[in-house]
Order: structure tokens, then sequence, then C-alpha cells
């Protein structure tokens, strides 16, 4: 039977041993960590995703600060806000919530974000760090997906692992996080010609190509572990799940498998970042 990867659980594991860490900076410093989210515009599943992690601070004993700009907010506008909390020191971590408007330079405003307080994991600075195998803070999803993973005691040494989906803040940390663990790593998405073939082989699958079932059951070898980073409407993620749970060793449900892990990595970075400044 097939082993559930319960992000959820684990998520609220972590979350009450976090409350204990902020606590001790609090009690050491009298100074209340606090995460700042910048949201552009007005997109509505944004939103839902910024409420969650302001719940999560809350939920972890520290703050969060919602930093709303308008939809017609410049580049200019965004990097200006981003330096004012690069130097504001009761702030320890920066998001900027993704994705922005069309008018914005994301990747600019990413790494406008301070190294030291990039606990979402977006910079180059940080990517490039984090491939040559130093100290940083991870891009939050694949850093939570990476912590379920050893959770769960799943072996990836050695292990043939195919990451679908090349995005700069989820397939391509993944896939360099894998390969910083000794994983043999194949990086595909969805022009990669023999798809099929590729994943047959796969003792690890991880899907994020943000297409809804892309991955099929019938593609998926007996033992092989299915780690789903997709949502869709209705609770489907990007791998065809129902037929390949009789057959994987291991797998992520969507919802409840990697969301709440990357939220929880988010403000576990967030409280180290408070930990490597104060005490």
């Amino acid at each position: 039977m097939a082993v559930k990867l319960d992000g959820k659980a684990l998520s609220r594991k972590m979350e009450s041993e976090l409350l204990i860490r902020s606590q001790a900076i609090i009690d050491k410093t009298g100074v209340k960590p606090v995460l700042a989210t910048v949201l552009v515009g007005d997109d509505p599943s944004s939103a839902i995703y910024v409420n969650m992690k302001g719940r999560a601070c809350k939920r972890v004993g520290i703050k969060s600060r919602k930093v709303l700009l308008p939809n017609d907010s410049t580049t200019e506008n965004v990097l200006d806000k981003i330096d004012e909390l690069n130097n504001d020191d009761s702030v320890f971590g920066i998001l900027l919530q993704h994705p922005v408007p069309k008018q914005i330079d994301e990747r600019a405003c990413f790494d406008k974000i301070a190294l030291s307080k990039d606990v979402d994991g977006v910079t180059s600075l940080g990517f490039g760090k984090m491939t040559m195998g130093e100290e940083v803070f991870s891009c939050a999803t694949p850093g939570g997906i990476m912590k379920m993973l050893e959770h769960y005691d799943i072996p990836l040494e050695g292990k043939d692992a195919v990451v679908v989906g090349r995005s700069p803040i989820l397939g391509k940390p993944m896939a360099m996080m894998l390969l910083n663990k000794n994983a043999t790593v194949t990086i595909c998405h969805s022009r990669t010609k023999n798809l099929s073939d590729i994943i047959s082989r796969a003792d690890i699958i991880v899907g994020a190509v943000g297409i809804k079932e892309f991955i099929k059951g019938d593609w998926i070898k007996n033992g092989a572990v299915l780690i789903d980073a997709g949502y869709h409407q209705g609770g489907f993620g990007d791998i065809e799940i129902d037929k390949a749970i009789d057959k994987c060793s291991a797998y992520t449900p969507v919802p409840g498998g990697v969301g709440p892990m990357t939220i929880a990595t988010l403000i576990s970075q967030t409280i180290k970042s408070a930990e490597m400044k104060l005490l």
C-alpha cells in the first residue's frame, strides 16, 4: 500500500516547533519577527495565498505585514517598496507574491530582495549559491518537498529522479536540490519528446509543470515516488494519481501535500533569519 506523504500533518508538527523558537526570540530580545508580503494588484487567488500565510504567521507567534500595491504599479514602485523593507530592521523576511501584473519586471523585483531576507528563495544569487551547495534560504516549495522526503525517509542517493517543469522558483531549484543529494536528475517540460519513456524509468517523479494531470498514471513504474506540486480546480494535480496510486510506493495528496509544506518552510526560514540576526 502506498505511503501518503502528509504535508498537512508534517507542517503542523513543524509549526509546533516553530512556535517554541519564535517565543524564545521574543523572550530573549523583546522582538517579534515580521514577515512582509508584497501583493501587487487584486488577483483573488494571490489574496487567498497571502491570507493563508498570514494565518500561519499568527499560529507560530510572528507578525505578518501585508503590503498592498495597486494593479497599475510600475516596476520602480515595487523596487522602491522592497528597498524600504530591506532597510526595515523589524522585517526579517520579504515575500513578493507571484504572479505580478504583466507590466512589472518580476525578476528585477525578486532580485532586489536582500539575500538575508530572501526567505522565499527567489533571488538569482540565492539560486546560484544553493546550486553550489552553499548555505542559503531555499526556494520554499522545493525546500518543503525536500523536508518531506527527509521526514519520510525516502532515499535519494543514486535514484533516478525526473522533474517535470522548469520554472525558476520550482522546477529548476527542485532539480538542483535533488542533484545535491546525489540523485540522478532529468529535467523535462511540456515540450519534451518521448516523455512517457523518460518517466517510465523514474524512481522519483516531481510534477511541477502546471498542467492538470499532464503526467499520466500508466507512464509510472511500480514503486515510484510521486511528488505533485500542482494544484488545479477540483483538487487535481499535475499527476494522474488515481491511475497510479495502486502501483506507486509513496505519493503526495492534492491538496494537503506540497502546499502546506511551502508555507511551513517560508515561516521556518523567516524565524531562522531572525535567529541569525538576533541570537
